[in-house]
């Protein structure tokens, strides 16, 4: 998990709530701080992170790692925004992307040539989770000369085959 400024004003905010809250139980000020820290992970962890992900799409952050790009494909939405910020693709050939994060999971389409575009890769990043997400988050790698030019976040409408 990366911290990020709002992560520290939400923690500051509920530690305040829960000492507040606390303080009405007990007026020895160095318990309530003392409880109301130890509380404020869990409140903030088991209250309000579940709500906040439920009605938007504010999600952790994580560093990017290979393997767990790998391994475990619903935490992408998590790495790529470490992925695209740190540069790390950036001037890699096709070889060192593939290492990275694994074959194409499909290529682009070309109107022009009538195929798939072989400098296009893109590889799904999953659904960011949240109660109104419609959308599913693709990430598009565009190769020129075999390196790593460009890297683009897409949205795209998720759809259901119908099985026969």
């Amino acid at each position: 998990m990366i911290i990020t400024t709002p992560l520290v004003v939400m923690m500051c905010i509920i530690f305040v709530l829960v000492f507040l809250f606390v303080k009405t139980i007990d007026r020895r000020k160095w318990l309530t701080a003392l409880v109301s820290l130890a509380i404020t992970p869990f409140a903030y962890f088991y209250g309000v992170y579940p709500m906040i992900n439920i009605f938007s799409n504010y999600h952790h952050q994580k560093y990017f790692s290979s393997e767990l790009w790998k391994n475990k494909p619903a935490l992408r939405y998590e790495l790529s925004d470490d992925m695209i910020a740190s540069e790390i693709l950036l001037g890699k050939s096709k070889q060192e992307v593939e290492l990275l994060l694994g074959t194409a999971e499909w290529m682009s389409w070309s109107e022009a040539l009538k195929d798939h575009n072989a400098n296009k890769w893109n590889y799904a990043l999953g659904i960011e989770p949240g109660a109104f997400n419609t959308e599913k988050e693709c990430a598009q790698i565009t190769f020129k000369n075999d390196t790593v030019v460009d890297i683009n976040i897409y949205k795209e409408a998720i759809t259901f085959d119908a099985k026969d």
